[in-house]
C-alpha cells in the first residue's frame, strides 16, 4: 500500500470507531428511560407493556418537543 492508501484506511477506522461509541450512550438512555416509565407505570401489565414502547421512542419525542420549543 501506499502512504495515500494507508491514510484513508486509518481514517476509516477512526470514523468507524467514533460511531461504535454513540450507540452505547444511546443504549444508556434507553435503559435510563425505561426505568424511568417502568417506575411510571407500574400497575398493570399493560402499563409496562407501554413504558417500554415508550422508552423506544423517547429520543423522537424528545426532538418533536425541541423542536416545538425553537418554532422551526
Amino acid at each position: 500500500m501506499d502512504k495515500e492508501n494507508v491514510h484513508k484506511y486509518k481514517y476509516k477506522r477512526i470514523k468507524f470507531a467514533n460511531a461504535r461509541g454513540n450507540g452505547f450512550v444511546w443504549f444508556l438512555g434507553f435503559i435510563g428511560a425505561l426505568v424511568y416509565y417502568v417506575h411510571v407505570h407500574s400497575g398493570t401489565f399493560w402499563l409496562v407493556i407501554l413504558a417500554i414502547l415508550k422508552a423506544f421512542v423517547w429520543p423522537a419525542i424528545l426532538i418533536y418537543h425541541l423542536l416545538l420549543f425553537l418554532k422551526v
